[in-house]
């Protein structure tokens, strides 16, 4: 038998190959070994988490039940150099179910296949009594025994005699895939460009695939010194390639481990030629981080690779080729199920329900996360705690990936390490990066600011909301959490009076809750009945964390110090929207591993992003969503995702620039007016031009902007120990009010006093009962939003400062949404409408701000109106300011003009100290939360700190 094996396997080119050649006994037909597939796994899309080496007979490629059938199209003979025989290449169009490729193969490949499966089924004859032993053995039903020969003819044969052939060609395979047998061995997936990613529905149509020589090295990522980067020094590796609708990748044959990943971006390009990529019959394939070379077999291949890769880019990944709007690198996603979320309570109790429907991925960016963090209150279990939901759903076969901004330690202390630690000992399914590396990548001054949730590429949510401590909040904004907690909603909705939302979806979620609340992790926690547990309680301007890895010891005292309560906002999308936040979670994870040594292990896998054709496919919906058109917008630049935009920048500069009635915002900052010295946005000035232009024409046009009364960060005015809230308040005070820059005096130079009928600035304030005596605080603005005429939202993590805008600096995501559904409503007194979304957002904005009954929410259906304008927004913001001064003696005060008068003032006692009762008489008749931003707050002294004190040191960019 070995003899009749050596003399068939080394068959000249003519030697006529024997119709016995590929014949199988009856009982090699089909071994049941060969037939099975793999372990299930909970989603096919999982797959490529588990992918085997090339020759591992147990690759699951082929869909199960799927016939696969070859049509031979047709022929093209080529004259290769000096021959004058010509070359036959058979174009072929094959079909396994809703894939379709086409391939190229000369008949020399059809004999090196042949001679391969020659050599299969020997082996099997060898090992055939023994496997016959093991296992049983079946036949495939209605499938022949014999198989046809390799059709045979000479290259220079006629047109007639190769049509024949061709015909031929075409059965012969088609016999072959018949068989499992045959089907699945390596050598015939090679011939049929095949591999486990090939039919993936999630990642595409199938596109082009082969084993190529690929040169190392092309990227371009500042700092890394790469011997390949160049043409001087580089070595060629032999890989597994496959290009899908939006990206390419290739593979180590020896394992299946995936080695790079290209995303197509508008720096997409495919040249071919010894000039442009240095290499005979070379590809050039690069985007915006990096060049590849690879080389073909010959010219004619090279230029077939190239076709192959620019149609299919062109056909499926135009989206990602060409420019967009605000310059960003998606286009908008039109009719996306999108829903807003105002504080961390509903927000974190629709990321808990989401993450708990997880099938394949979960993708979390984060500035800051607590592993510990609960997501839904009050505390009953630990069944919604954040680690204990990803734990179990790495249990459940998820992969888990959570991209950290890795801090300096030295100045700001949010111990991203601990959180990396906790999340790896959890499960081998969750894998966590941290970046930058501040000295190797001299990225020490800018941070990764997005915060990200992405549930298997479908469902997305983003905004301003990190997961941890302190951000969970609700509309009542409580200061105190002494135990014994009343009942929370945790399922916010949309609806507030004449706001749209989703009852039915929230009564879902609260009995879905009640449900699986105590089926597992149920061990009893927070007998106390507290909202707030450990680190969760703080008020960081009183005292900035610290001993994170202690997560359920309290750090400040309860009884004696309120909590800071923060206000935020979020939202979520789908579909087609979702793809794109995963897309650029994507890049960031693939640009992470490529630019960090550590990260180069199988462990840390390349990540591929889901294709735009299935982004439809909703798998679940959060409740409350209303359909509007969405574009995703981003701040990265080389250093952050190996590509540059600023695209949020861009976008807020069109539409306040285009607005026409209002605008209404709310950030944690607010430092612009660009001087060309120290800051660079124009968000100001833009805002300053279109209130110009209102002016000049005689039109009612009003500006809402709601910011935090001081900025976050630990420290006293009264004693000297506030730099950085001082360095702040400098650049806010300088955009609104102080210095030829700022909004107000460039209005006043225009119309004099008459700029108050045009802009407003508020913050917010609540008070409460603490240890038997009134208490306030300031509500901390966490927001990054913006709504423009109640039609358009902006809503992410970018604040308004150049480290969030210019793109250059902090990376940052935001959401566009423009409502595709509209309601009738009023704008300067007639009939207006207004876009769904929008309108819902903005009026639970100034419900809750201004502490509104139904009855008294017609006053505001009219943000242009002078009784929303005048009557109710700045005249409740004025009279709850003066109550909290007459009471508290706040800080910041318009009263406090100088730093010696604030010290004065704040060592005496106030109102409600002396005479509680008479506090809380004036205190009964605040409304909401809403108070005037006090303009002339320090208004005597020069902020900035001196060069003698570390804040002094600090580069100017690092606060703007």
């Amino acid at each position: 038998m070995a003899e009749e094996f050596i003399d068939q396997t080394s068959l000249g080119p003519q030697t006529p190959l024997s119709p016995r050649d590929l014949r199988l006994s009856e009982d090699e037909v089909d071994h049941f070994q060969w037939e099975e597939s793999p372990d299930e796994l909970p989603s096919p899309y999982l797959l490529l988490y588990n992918l085997k080496p090339f020759k591992d007979r147990n690759r699951h490629v082929f869909l199960r039940g799927v016939p696969i059938i070859v049509h031979v199209e047709s022929i093209e003979r080529h004259l290769r150099g000096f021959k004058v025989r010509p070359s036959t290449v058979y174009l072929m169009r094959i079909t396994h179910g809703d894939f379709t490729w086409s391939l190229k193969k000369k008949f020399k490949h059809f004999e090196e296949l042949h001679r391969d499966l020659m050599k299969h089924k020997f082996k099997l004859r060898v090992i055939r009594p023994l496997a016959r032993l093991a296992v049983p053995l079946r036949r495939e039903p209605g499938v022949a025994t014999v198989m046809p020969a390799l059709p045979h003819q000479p290259e220079w044969a006629s047109m007639r005699q190769v049509s024949s052939k061709q015909k031929r060609l075409e059965e012969y395979l088609n016999s072959l895939l018949e068989k499992s047998f045959y089907r699945n061995y390596h050598a015939m997936l090679a011939f049929l460009d095949v591999s486990e990613l090939s039919f993936i529905q999630d990642l595409g149509p199938k596109g082009l695939e082969g084993m190529i020589l690929k040169r190392s090295g092309g990227h371009r990522i500042p700092g890394l010194n790469c011997c390949g980067r160049h043409r001087i020094c580089y070595q060629w590796s032999k890989r597994w390639i496959v290009i899908k609708d939006s990206f390419l990748l290739y593979m180590r044959p020896t394992n299946g481990v995936i080695s790079f990943v290209l995303l197509f971006d508008k720096g997409f390009n495919v040249q071919v030629g010894s000039r442009e990529t240095g290499a005979k019959y070379g590809v050039m394939i690069e985007n915006l981080s990096r060049t590849l070379i690879i080389k073909c077999i010959s010219y004619r291949q090279a230029c077939w690779w190239k076709q192959e890769i620019t149609n299919l880019a062109e056909r499926h990944g135009q989206d990602f080729l060409t420019d967009h709007r605000f310059d960003s690198f998606v286009p908008a996603r039109h009719a996306i199920p999108s829903r807003w979320f105002v504080n961390g309570s509903g927000y974190f109790s629709a990321v808990a329900d989401a993450l708990d429907q997880a099938k394949e991925e979960i993708f979390i960016a984060d500035w800051w996360l607590s592993p510990e963090i609960h997501l839904k209150r009050p505390v009953k279990s630990n069944h919604w705690r954040l680690d204990i939901i990803l734990k179990r759903k790495a249990e459940e076969g998820v992969r888990i990936f959570i991209l950290l901004y890795k801090e300096v330690g030295l100045a700001l202390g949010i111990n991203s390490e601990y959180s990396k630690r906790t999340l790896l000992a959890l499960h081998p399914n969750i894998t966590v990066m941290r970046h930058p590396d501040h000295v190797s990548s001299t990225v020490v001054l800018w941070a990764h600011h997005e915060k990200l949730v992405v549930i298997d590429q479908t469902v997305a949510f983003l905004g301003g909301l990190d997961l941890a401590y302190g951000r969970w909040d609700d509309q009542e904004y409580r200061l105190a959490d002494l135990g014994n907690a009343v009942e929370v909603d945790n399922t916010e909705t949309q609806e507030s009076g004449e706001e749209r939302g989703d009852k039915d979806g929230s009564r879902a979620t609260e009995t879905r809750e009640g449900q699986t609340h105590g089926q597992d992790e149920d061990t009893e926690c927070n007998v106390d009945g507290k909202i707030w547990l450990g680190k969760d309680y703080c008020n960081f301007i009183k005292k900035d964390w610290v001993q994170l890895d202690k997560p359920f010891e309290d750090f400040i005292d309860r009884s004696d110090t309120p909590r800071m309560p923060w206000r935020d906002v979020g939202v979520v999308v789908h579909g087609g929207a979702a793809r794109d936040v995963a897309r650029h979670f994507i890049q960031r994870w693939n640009f992470t591993k490529t630019v960090k040594t550590k990260y180069k292990p199988s462990s840390f896998p390349y990540l591929l992003p889901k294709s735009q054709t299935t982004a439809d496919n909703l798998p679940f919906e959060v409740p409350g969503c209303v359909p509007a058109n969405v574009q995703i917008l981003r701040s990265v630049e080389c250093w952050s995702a190996g590509s540059s935009e600023n695209s949020i920048y861009n976008a807020y500069l069109h539409v306040i620039r285009d607005s026409q009635h209002f605008i209404y915002i709310e950030n944690q900052f607010f430092i612009t007016c660009a001087d060309e010295r120290n800051v660079y946005n124009q968000i100001g000035d833009v805002i300053v031009e279109r209130i110009l232009k209102a002016h000049r024409a005689r039109k009612t046009y009003r500006v809402y902007i709601v910011i935090p009364l001081l900025p976050g960060f630990e420290g006293d005015l009264s004693t000297g120990e506030g730099n950085s809230i001082q360095t702040i308040l400098h650049f806010t005070f300088r955009s609104l009010c102080r210095g030829q820059y700022s909004i107000v005096e460039r209005l006043k130079n225009h119309m004099g006093d008459d700029w108050v009928n045009y802009v407003s600035f508020c913050g917010l304030r609540t008070q409460a009962e603490l240890d038997g005596k009134p208490v306030t605080e300031l509500i901390y603005i966490h927001s990054k939003m913006l709504i423009a005429d109640d039609r358009l939202v902006i809503i992410g993590s970018a604040n308004i400062n150049d480290r969030s805008m210019l793109g250059k600096r902090d990376s940052e995501m935001a959401v566009l949404l423009e409502d595709s559904e509209t309601q009738t409503s009023t704008m300067d007194g007639e009939d207006y409408q207004a876009g769904s979304f929008a309108l819902a957002l903005r009026l639970h904005c100034f419900r809750v701000h201004l502490g509104l009954s139904d009855d008294e929410m017609a006053g505001v259906q009219d943000p242009v109106s002078d009784q929303c304008f005048q009557e109710i927004w700045n005249a409740r913001a004025t009279t709850n300011a003066n109550i909290y001064d007459q009471v508290f003696k706040c800080v910041p005060s318009n009263s406090t003009p100088s730093l010696a008068l604030l010290r004065e003032i704040a060592a005496g006692p106030d109102l409600a100290t002396e005479n509680p009762e008479e506090a809380r008489e004036k205190l009964a008749r605040v409304r909401g939360f809403l108070v005037q931003y006090p303009l002339y707050f320090l208004n005597d002294e020069h902020l900035l700190p001196p060069l003698n004190c570390k804040e002094g040191m600090i580069p100017i960019e690092v606060w703007t």
